[in-house]
């Protein structure tokens, strides 16, 4: 299973990549995307949405079935990925890269820290 060293990750499976200056990217694990198999549907956040940590701000469907996202830390959404909703294929191809989900700008940064960090991550999928 591919766990980048560089993200952090909530316990839902969601992780954010705090590399992007004032905002981080977030998305759902290669893990998550592999137990919900083909991804056939998104339903993303509003940008300027401000959501707290652990708030189900996003909808994505499977051939097996709906899952809600949570927000890995709280924020307000600053940018989506648009494409995913004609085309959601890429969180199963490509769920670090071309599969991200939305950009959320931390209210709170010292809640990155509460995420776990990719070691710890892996031992919980394990």
């Amino acid at each position: 299973m591919n766990v980048p060293d560089h993200l952090r990750f909530a316990d839902s499976h969601e992780y954010f990549n705090p590399n992007e200056g004032e905002s981080g990217t977030v998305g759902i694990s290669d893990h998550a995307q592999a137990e919900l198999s083909d991804v056939v549907y998104l339903e993303l956040p509003e940008v300027g949405r401000v959501v707290a940590k652990g708030e189900a701000v996003a909808v994505v469907e499977s051939v097996k079935a709906a899952n809600d996202i949570y927000a890995p830390i709280s924020g307000e959404i600053v940018e989506i990925n648009e494409p995913l909703g004609e085309a959601p294929e890429p969180v199963n191809e490509d769920p670090y890269g071309a599969g991200w989900m939305f950009k959320i700008k931390p209210s709170d940064p010292a809640e990155i820290e509460s995420l776990f960090d990719a070691e710890t991550y892996r031992s919980q999928i394990s």
